[in-house]
């Protein structure tokens, strides 16, 4: 876990569509209610509720109550986790291409 507190693992929490979808949904807009995060979805109120309560474990969703009304936001540090992570392949990868294109280009001479 991390200084956050986390008590669910930011990538089990991004492993789900329905979940990365409500984190693009919410990083397109400063804070959204609930009805309109359910709106955009063919599921229940109660289904996206349980997919916001995983995203707010991992630390990456926030919420407060506004009158009746539950809004979200999104909390993106912990996806730095996951940016270093795919940074680190991101470099394997590159540098393992460029060693495959010495070896091409060596074996054209």
């Amino acid at each position: 876990m991390s200084e956050n507190n986390q008590l669910r693992d930011v990538f089990d929490a991004i492993a789900d569509p329905t979940r990365r979808r409500l984190i693009r949904l919410l990083a397109e807009a400063e804070e959204k209610p609930l009805h309109e995060l359910t709106a955009q979805f063919q599921m229940g109120r109660t289904a996206v509720s349980k997919h916001l309560a995983i995203l707010k474990e991992a630390g990456l969703v926030t919420s407060r109550k506004v009158g009746r009304e539950t809004r979200f936001r999104l909390n993106a540090s912990p996806l730095r986790e996951v940016q270093d992570w795919v940074a680190f392949y991101r470099k394997f990868w590159s540098t393992n291409m460029m060693r495959l294109n010495q070896l091409l280009e060596e074996d054209e001479e």
